[in-house]
C-alpha cells in the first residue's frame, strides 16, 4: 500500500533538523483556509508547501514547508495553503471513527493536482493514539516545543503506520471503507460546492451507487450528510466568531443566506442569530 510505504519511509528518513509547525485558531480564519474539528497533520514530501496560519503568539505567518516538514493542525484551527508551487503533500485527518490519508501533487501555474489518491481506515478509540493527539494539541500552545514535538510526531506516525500494517476490522469491505472516505472528504470540503456528481466522479463511482452508499451505510441521504456537515460547521463558526450571517452562509458552503437560514432553523429550531446569543 502506497501510504504505509510513505509512512514507513518518513519514519527512517526523519532529522532532527526538520521543521513542526503547529497552526492557530486565535483569528478569524481567511476565506478559503481549510478547518475541520478533527486533528489534522501534513507533511511535505516533495517540493514547497506554503501556508499562512498562526503561531502560538497569535501572529499570523506565512510557512515555507519543505521535504521533511510538518504542520500539525489542532481540531478548530486553520491553515490557508497556497497551492501554486509545485509539491507534494501527504495529509492524515484524525477523525472521530477513521483516519483518512490523501496523497496530493500539484504543479505550479496549474489549476489541478496532477496526482491524488485517497484511503480511510478505521481507527481505534479510546487507545494511545488519542492521547498522543491530545498532546500534540497541547504543545501547540506552549512556546517551547522541542524536543517534545519530534518524540510526539513519531509516535504518531508509528502508530499510523500499526494501524496500517494490521487493521482494525479485517473483514471490514471495501464498501465501508468508500463510504469512510468519502465522509471525510465532505468533512475537508464543505465549504466548497460539493454535489453529488463531483463527490462521484472524485471517488470513481456512478452517482446513483453514492446515493445507495449513504442509504446504506449512512442510513440518510447524501444530500442531508452535507447539510448536517455544514450546520454543524456553522453552529461553531455562530458561537466562535462574530461572523456576519451571509460569512458565515459562505464559509459554510450555502451560497444564499436566506436559504442558509431556513435550513438552519428547520435543523436547529432556531434562527443563527438566536443561536448565537444563546448559552
Amino acid at each position: 500500500m502506497i501510504f504505509l510505504d510513505l509512512i514507513s519511509s518518513l519514519l527512517s528518513e526523519r532529522e532532527p533538523f526538520h521543521n513542526i509547525w503547529f497552526a492557530g485558531d486565535f483569528h478569524k480564519p481567511p476565506e478559503f483556509s481549510y478547518q475541520v474539528n478533527f486533528p489534522r497533520l501534513e507533511l511535505v514530501l516533495d517540493g514547497e508547501y506554503i501556508n499562512e496560519m498562526e503561531n502560538h503568539e497569535h501572529a499570523i505567518i506565512t510557512v515555507i514547508a519543505k521535504p521533511g516538514d510538518a504542520i500539525f493542525i489542532s481540531p478548530n484551527c486553520w491553515n490557508k495553503p497556497n497551492w501554486d508551487t509545485d509539491c507534494s503533500v501527504l495529509s492524515m485527518l484524525f477523525g472521530r471513527r477513521q483516519l483518512g490519508l490523501s496523497l496530493v501533487s500539484k504543479r505550479k501555474g496549474e489549476g489541478t493536482f496532477f496526482d491524488v489518491q485517497k484511503h480511510s481506515i478505521q481507527t481505534r478509540s479510546g487507545f494511545a493514539l488519542d492521547n498522543i493527539l491530545e498532546a500534540l494539541s497541547s504543545l501547540a500552545r506552549e512556546s517551547t516545543k522541542k524536543p517534545m514535538d519530534e518524540l510526539l510526531l513519531q509516535a504518531l506516525l508509528q502508530y499510523s503506520k500499526v494501524m496500517l500494517e494490521s487493521p482494525k476490522d479485517r473483514s471490514q469491505n471495501r464498501v465501508q471503507d468508500l463510504y469512510q472516505g468519502i465522509c471525510i472528504y465532505i468533512q475537508e470540503n464543505f465549504q466548497r460546492s460539493i454535489t453529488r456528481d463531483n463527490i462521484a466522479e472524485r471517488f470513481s463511482i456512478s452517482a446513483n451507487h453514492l446515493s445507495r452508499l449513504f442509504r446504506q451505510q449512512g442510513h440518510m441521504t447524501l444530500a442531508d450528510y452535507i447539510t448536517w456537515v455544514r450546520i454543524e460547521r456553522a453552529k461553531f463558526m455562530l458561537k466562535k466568531y462574530n461572523f456576519k450571517l451571509n460569512e458565515v452562509s459562505v464559509r459554510c458552503g450555502f451560497k444564499d443566506v436566506n436559504y442558509f437560514c431556513r435550513v438552519f432553523k428547520n435543523r436547529t429550531g432556531s434562527t443563527p442569530s438566536t443561536y448565537r446569543i444563546s448559552t
